[in-house]
């Protein structure tokens, strides 16, 4: 029988060996091109002998995948919790605001290598209460989305939430959110291309009225205009889905005719004059809150604001 101690050696050199191997497949996954079967060529080419499921499960874990010739970027990876039922079932229709939402994220080709941008959006009016920019498609990409959308709308009762069944919205830490906000999950069927279409419909108009009007230098540029974007988006775009009224004016509608006020009511905010400008602020505070360089340079120098 082995020894404890040689037990022990040996877990520590699995552990040696994950550490290079996943140094070695970011480095030779060739700036993204690479997908699973060519790292993993690469890898015995190198003389690194591994799984090919091992390799498939490193690169998943680091954010890795090759590009897809005549087709667009993979981003929805199944995984994780598969109980979880489809409570909307492709009826993408609400009552009130902050009954339903629906999540998905894109990818965007800059010079410095795909950035990725996630969305929440509110079913009744398409307002995008949530938003985030970062370089990966890891869990925290869609969490601070729907962090910043259950502060922005006041952690609301009897709220719903739509995905697909994409990896990050299954995760522990995503689904433990949800649950803990009182927000029921509801995730689209395996292979329906329509499970989360208005989700989808909405990332369109961002990648053509945004992103494919110019070349993009990194994630810093991105999310500036994307911020811009949203901005306008439910400040002052006009949708013919709900009667070619910005989101922000026909969510104003339903809290004047709900409350009988005179003034339309801010949807996020209490009844206010300036109520687009309250709540672009609110979206520029939350970008400065949840990115991760911005928030520390706060932290450090609290007294320069």
């Amino acid at each position: 029988m082995c020894s404890c101690s040689a037990i022990l050696s040996g877990v520590a050199r699995r552990c040696v060996s994950v550490k290079r191997a996943t140094c070695r497949i970011k480095r030779n996954g060739s700036n993204g091109i690479y997908g699973v079967r060519k790292v993993w060529r690469q890898l015995l080419r190198e003389g690194i002998t591994m799984a090919h499921g091992t390799v498939e499960r490193l690169m998943r874990r680091a954010g890795l995948q090759g590009v897809w010739r005549g087709k667009g970027k993979r981003t929805t990876i199944s995984e994780g919790r598969s109980e979880l039922p489809d409570l909307v079932k492709r009826d993408f229709s609400a009552s009130r605001p902050n009954q339903l939402w629906v999540a998905d994220f894109t990818y965007v080709p800059t010079r410095s290598g795909y950035v990725y941008t996630a969305f929440v959006i509110d079913v009744y009016s398409r307002y995008i209460v949530g938003w985030r920019v970062m370089r990966s498609m890891e869990t925290t990409l869609v969490f601070d989305a729907l962090e910043q959308a259950l502060h922005a709308r006041g952690m609301p009762d009897g709220l719903t939430h739509h995905s697909d069944r994409g990896s990050q919205y299954l995760s522990l830490r995503y689904s433990a959110r949800l649950e803990e906000a009182g927000v029921k999950a509801s995730v689209g069927t395996v292979g329906d291309s329509c499970d989360n279409a208005l989700a989808e419909s909405i990332i369109g108009l961002y990648k053509t009225e945004v992103i494919e009007r110019q070349g993009w230098c990194g994630a810093g540029d991105v999310e500036l205009s994307t911020l811009e974007w949203v901005d306008w988006f439910n400040q002052r775009r006009l949708l013919s889905s709900i009667g070619y009224t910005p989101p922000v004016e026909f969510e104003a509608a339903y809290y004047r005719q709900k409350d009988g006020l005179d003034k339309a009511a801010c949807p996020i905010h209490p009844p206010s004059d300036n109520c687009g400008a309250v709540q672009f602020a609110t979206d520029v505070a939350a970008v400065w809150f949840f990115h991760p360089v911005m928030f520390s340079f706060l932290v450090k120098t609290p007294n320069r604001f």
